[in-house]
């Protein structure tokens, strides 16, 4: 095991490396903030001073798309062009933002810094824009305000901004319909919405930027002042066809092109997103022409400043400092990124406490499916920053072959449920508590991240507690696909079809062949099957007897290893009945080492801010408590016996 920590520790780089050149996670400046980015260098650089940066969609559409984005940023410096992808203020990893602010001006601006940045660091005279939906719109204002824009490619390019608030409109809406009616749950500062701002997908705007979004409208807009453009329209519903007519009357090179893989990049969950490798591959050989175009043209130009905007001077970092109060400059929390080598590399963000702490405290939140480390909403970012303000040391990792780690030779990449998760939590917990000397670990996820921390500590792994939410299932056997049928679904859906067989428009389906009869009596049989093992397996554990994947069994061992464990669910969701049929009474009898918390209105990756907030609370509540226990127990299972939290 100390060996194990050891390499952990010791194989620590500041950057990826990949066939195509290196991928370096670096912090710059834009406005007084400070952006997160990932500068890929190509091993061979092109002679044209060419550079691409790339603006990514907004909210949810740049999680589902997160793996996209990096590989076109790969496969553009594989053509020997760097690339340089980056976070706007108040997304991802980079620092918070006023959330009244106008972000359309705001992040139009952070793609300006982008492009001084991406200069400054690799010496291009010359840049291409790169824009996804949202990000297209935002690199087209960007072009508008800074000269060494030379070219533009438009990936399913927002042209209305009314049209777009519309669509994120009926996304709102049908999230909210999906989720059931707002509860109070105590805490109806929590579920108020504000009619102004708008909040789809787990993701807010405000009512300044819905106003300016509402005014912007390419089609009516002069045409950006580049040479040419590149754009790529949905195949199935394009919607820059009519914009891309007019901006060939206005001399400007246009290249316009439907092609497939806009909906699965950045509107599908991001373990079902596919990589539009025709669009990767159409980008490649345009960028190709345009440097090969722009080296036989003499009269292009090469300035070396914007109107009106002076030379860059970098301010590129290592960490992000993060002001625990305004009022105490001295005393911030910082993030720096980490690479942790197990056997792959994995990347990592760690959220410090001030300098001054003393506790050595850590959490390590792990990927709910396939998001990436800011986790379902960005709400990764909240609670590291939160907790760190606490005292915590908080590592936000990506497990391998999701997010920016690499994947293991032989896996595909986004694999939810790979066994090696458990080897990448167990060299995760000996780097953090090498690097930073950590007593007291805390393991926490969503999903399938809430499944791994439980797998971990069922491994035996050297962590204090594991918090975990909205787990759908509590074994995985190796071959299973997410498309089959889910235990999670086999005790969730006969409950919800009892209901509907009081419905006519429910049976006139059923007669038409609208309703597989068959999927639905197997997930009955299944129920029927799971109660009668959840009465025997409890039955069995009374007499001593211990049956492999028991659930109880496992949880009475974890809390016998001294690792504190608490579920933390959304009311409805199908993990409680399922949690209840497989651990069975070993829930009620290890009393408050494994408490059961339920949160009111909450969808299962809690979306809407109202909910979420409330479930940030129960966790923070459930750890700090926890911890603060531990800390005044001189042996470990005393520290089991004076824990307590609030159960439903």
């Amino acid at each position: 095991m100390a060996r194990n920590a050891m390499n952990a520790h010791a194989h620590i780089d500041s950057c990826l490396t990949s066939r195509s050149g290196t991928a370096r996670a670096l912090y710059f400046e834009s406005g007084g903030n400070h952006l997160f980015a990932w500068l890929h260098q190509p091993s061979t650089p092109s002679q044209q001073k060419l550079g691409v940066v790339i603006c990514s969609p907004f909210g949810y559409e740049s999680i589902c798309a997160h793996r996209s984005v990096r590989e076109f940023a790969e496969a553009i410096a594989d053509a020997g062009i760097p690339a340089l992808r980056f976070d706007y203020l108040g997304s991802g990893d980079s620092a918070d933002i006023d959330e009244n602010c106008d972000v359309v001006k705001r992040w139009t601006q952070d793609v300006i810094s982008a492009i001084h940045e991406l200069r400054h660091r690799t010496g291009v005279d010359r840049i291409c824009l790169l824009g996804i939906r949202l990000g297209a719109l935002l690199a087209a204002l960007a072009a508008a305000e800074c000269r060494m824009v030379e070219s533009l490619i438009l990936i399913g390019p927002v042209v209305s901004g009314r049209r777009y608030v519309r669509e994120l409109r009926v996304t709102q809406l049908a999230g909210i319909a999906m989720s059931g009616s707002p509860g109070s749950d105590g805490d109806p500062e929590a579920n108020r919405t504000n009619p102004k701002t708008l909040e789809a997908g787990g993701f807010s705007l405000s009512a300044a930027t819905l106003q300016t979004l509402k005014l912007v409208d390419l089609q009516t807009a002069a045409a950006p002042p580049v040479r040419s453009i590149l754009i790529f329209d949905n195949d199935k519903l394009p919607s820059a066809k009519r914009w891309a007519e007019s901006l060939s009357q206005s001399g400007i090179a246009l290249e316009y092109k439907t092609l497939p893989g806009l909906i699965e990049m950045a509107m599908t969950a991001p373990q079902y997103a596919a990589v539009p490798r025709a669009m990767i591959d159409a980008t490649r050989q345009w960028l190709a022409t345009v440097v090969s175009s722009t080296a036989a043209d003499p009269t292009v130009d090469r300035l070396p400043a914007d109107r009106g905007i002076p030379d860059h001077e970098s301010s590129t970092a290592e960490t992000l400092s993060l002001l625990e109060d305004p009022e105490l400059p001295q005393a911030p929390i910082t993030e720096r990124p980490v690479f942790i080598s197990a056997g792959v590399s994995l990347f990592g963000i760690v959220t410090e406490p001030r300098s001054d702490e003393k506790r050595r405290r850590a959490v390590i939140l792990l990927n709910p499916g396939a998001d990436f480390h800011i986790g379902a909403s960005r709400m990764y970012v909240s609670l590291a920053r939160r907790w760190a303000r606490r005292g915590y040391f908080v590592l936000r990792l990506d497990l391998a072959g999701i997010g920016d780690s690499a994947t293991r030779s032989g896996h595909v990449h986004d694999e939810v449920f790979p066994d090696e998760a458990i080897d990448d939590i167990r060299v995760a917990i000996e780097f953090i508590r090498s690097r930073y000397a950590i007593v007291d670990t805390t393991l926490v996820g969503l999903c399938s991240g809430a499944y791994h921390a439980l797998r971990a500590a069922a491994d035996g792994v050297s962590a204090n507690r594991i918090l975990m939410v909205n787990p759908q299932n509590y074994f995985w056997k190796k071959g299973m696909t997410l498309e089959q049928i889910q235990l999670a679904e086999v005790v969730h859906n006969p409950g919800l079809y009892r209901q509907r067989m009081l419905s006519l428009r429910a049976w006139l389906r059923i007669f038409t062949g609208q309703v597989n009869v068959v999927r639905i009596a197997a997930i009955y049989l299944q129920r029927l099957r799971l109660a009668g093992e959840s009465v025997l397996r409890d039955l069995a554990r009374r007499l001593g007897i211990r049956f492999p994947h028991d659930l109880g069994s496992e949880l009475e061992k974890i809390v016998a290893d001294g690792i504190l464990v608490t579920f933390v669910f959304a009311r409805g969701e199908p993990g409680i009945a399922l949690l209840k049929l497989q651990a069975g009474s070993a829930i009620s009898r290890l009393g408050d080492r494994c408490n059961v918390r339920i949160v009111d209105s909450g969808d299962h990756i809690f979306s809407r801010r109202g909910p979420r907030s409330i479930m940030e609370n129960v966790l923070s509540e459930e750890l700090f408590a926890c911890a603060d226990a531990a800390a005044e127990a001189t042996e470990p299972r005393s520290s089991l016996r004076q824990a307590s939290a609030k159960s439903p």
